[in-house]
This record gives C-alpha cells, structure tokens and sequence, in this order.
C-alpha cells in the first residue's frame, strides 16, 4: 500500500547536491489501469497501481533493460522525465523533490510516503513545501505526461 502527500515547491532546498539523486524517465503501457515503466539510473521497473489518490495499491516489479525496451512499444503516453532529489525531513520521513524536465521544464513536485493515513493527515510539511496538490488529479504523473503542467 502506498500512502503519500503531494505539494508544489516553493523554494528548492539549498545544498542540493548533498542528496541522493536519481535521473528518472516514465511513461505508461496503461491508464487505466495504471501501469508504468520507469527506468531509476540503471534500473528499470515495472508498477501496477491502484486507484485512489492519498492510499493505493502498488505492486513494483524490477525487469531487464531488454525486457523495459520492448514493453516500451506498448507505451501509450509521451515519457516523463525529472530528477529525484531525496531529502530526509522531520520524524525520519523523506521528501522526495522532483525536479521535471522537457515538456514539463519548470514544474517542482515533492511527495512524501507514510507508514498510515493518520500519519499522512498529521503530517505538517517544512517552510519550502507549498501547495498540497494531493487530491489534484492535474499532478498525478499520467496526467502530465497526457496533458502537460497544469494551469
């Protein structure tokens, strides 16, 4: 089960080479139901997510490089492409600052995951989160990658 909050970004945290990064680049073989490809660095993963927008199912998969090009011909959405920034904050959780790039080059996301939906509800994010987007549909990541940043 994945549990998350989602927020625009109001100021990028300083030092942000101190942080793990990953380059990332995602698209989507379904919709509906969701199902991504991502290629992480050098790994690649294929997920298959539920439905919901703070709680749902997930399942992760980690597949070959062969086996993430050929699937990548049943794409049916552009690729979405960012680097992750992972950033620990308060209560040893981690905010995970998504930087985009290409089509959505100047959009800044950061997610952040919870042991429970209490803890998600509780949570009171740091001075650079600012807009809580999670229940925003427009910033899910299939809905970038069809429709671009939302307005």
């Amino acid at each position: 089960m994945e549990i998350e909050r989602k927020f625009t970004v109001k100021k990028i945290p300083d030092n942000l080479e101190n942080f793990e990064c990953i380059n990332m680049e995602q698209c989507y073989i379904s919709t509906s139901p969701t199902i991504r490809l991502r290629r992480e660095n050098d790994n690649f993963v294929l997920t298959v997510k539920g439905s919901g927008l703070v709680s749902r199912e997930e399942f992760e998969l980690l597949i070959t490089k062969e086996q993430y090009e050929k699937l990548l011909n049943k794409r049916e959405t552009p690729f979405v492409k960012k680097k992750r920034y992972k950033i620990p904050i308060k209560n040893g959780l981690v905010a995970e600052l998504d930087i985009y790039e290409g089509e959505l080059l100047g959009l800044l996301t950061v997610e952040v995951e919870f042991e429970s939906e209490k803890e998600a509800i509780e949570f009171i994010p740091p001075e650079w989160f600012d807009k809580d987007v999670t229940m925003d549909g427009r910033y899910k990541n299939t809905s970038l990658s069809l429709y671009g940043i939302p307005k």
